[in-house]
């Protein structure tokens, strides 16, 4: 059975020439890269040749870059910065649709003493941008948006966020961790204070990350230790790691243009699964959307269920956040678009990526049908 992977939003595959370019550093180029000879000079140089190769991905200057162990890092990098660097500011804005690591550090916001104003979405996902503007005040230190939804897709209007928190005397911190390889990310151009992003999802490996700050914005070091990083991140660098995110993000930057393909192939199983099969829904059809995302909602049965099918068939899809896999309950994400609890339940998500192939779709096309139909007459539905 072959494997059709639909799954990238979570995760992507390591791209063999990121692998390539990461192997000599674990062998015979082991130097930490700290070190004051040559074994540790060709470390530090690889260091910032990722740097650059990162920055370039960015929109930013490779000083701006600290690389981190992934998104996660990065945003409570930024989060606990802002708190210990701005105190005479207690108020956070961020949105309700945020990743699960962003509400985690909401969580954590509320428990030392801060408040935290979220704001909602339309029914399409799309971010209420009146609303974030009434919601920034005097003392709003920090104003939080992702760039695009990891499960709907939706993309929000960063550089109006960023402006309106700028105008108010926030830091704006944009979460590019699920649209960077898919769309053209611009720190810069946005106006972002602070900017992090996931290595894995853009086929560079797991454990990689980083955090723009930009350009005069002091934070405290989340990782304390050593000199590492102009003193933002102690600890030895993880060097090949590095190396992987710099190639890969050397990679996604020339291979943008190859999502045109990937949205005709998303927009394409779409359209058969509207054709061929009655009560679905689209989720954030009508907003703006990661080119590979598609979020859809089968009235009738649960979604888990049809994950399971598919996977029978060797077909990965999610449910979801893959950080909240296991959830039987209706996502954050659903709940604030308003979705109707018959397609809330019976949602899954099909996220495509650059090795998805037409005829991999085609399959998945001509299965659903039959596979949702017998779902449906299993739980004596249509």
């Amino acid at each position: 059975m072959d494997l059709i992977y639909l799954d990238h939003n979570a995760t992507t595959p390591l791209a063999p020439e990121a692998f390539e370019a990461m192997r000599p550093w674990f062998m015979e180029r082991f130097g930490n890269a700290s070190a004051a000879y040559a074994l540790g000079h060709l470390s530090d140089g690889a260091v910032v040749a990722a740097r650059e190769q990162a920055a370039a991905l960015v929109g930013c200057t490779p000083a701006e870059i600290v690389f981190t162990s992934g998104g996660t890092e990065s945003l409570n990098h930024a989060f606990r910065g802002v708190w210990e660097g701005v105190p005479a500011k207690r108020h956070l804005v961020t949105t309700a649709v945020e990743h699960p690591a962003v509400r985690a550090l909401v969580v954590w916001w509320k428990g030392q003493g801060g408040e935290v104003t979220d704001v909602g979405v339309d029914e399409a996902g799309r971010l209420d941008l009146g609303a974030l503007e009434a919601a920034v005040r005097p003392e709003t230190a920090l104003v939080a948006v992702m760039a695009a939804n990891n499960e709907s897709g939706a993309l929000f209007p960063v550089a109006e966020a960023t402006r309106i928190a700028k105008a108010k005397g926030a830091l704006s911190l944009v979460d590019a961790t699920q649209a960077m390889g898919k769309i053209a990310v611009d720190a810069g151009a946005w106006g972002a204070d602070l900017l992090c992003l996931s290595g894995h999802k853009f086929h560079g490996p797991k454990g990689t990350g980083l955090l723009m700050i930009r350009r005069g914005v002091r934070l405290k070091p989340l990782m304390l230790g050593g000199s590492q990083e102009r003193g933002r991140r102690g600890g030895t660098e993880n060097v090949p790691g590095i190396v992987g995110l710099g190639k890969a993000a050397e990679l996604a930057r020339a291979r943008l243009p190859e999502m045109d393909r990937v949205r005709g192939l998303r927009d394409e199983l779409e359209a058969r699964i509207l054709d061929g099969i009655p009560d679905v829904r689209i989720h954030s059809a009508a907003a703006d959307r990661l080119p590979n995302t598609s979020l859809v909602g089968f009235a009738g049965i649960e979604g888990e269920a049809l994950q399971l099918k598919l996977a029978e068939h060797g077909i990965c899809v999610s449910t979801g956040s893959a950080c909240s896999t296991g959830m039987r309950e209706p996502s954050h994400v659903l709940r604030a678009m308003r979705v109707p609890d018959a397609y809330a339940r019976g949602t899954v998500r099909f996220s495509l990526g650059l090795g998805t192939t037409a005829d991999q779709m085609a399959h998945v096309a001509e299965l659903l049908p039959g596979l949702v139909g017998e779902l449906r007459r299993g739980l004596g539905g249509r």
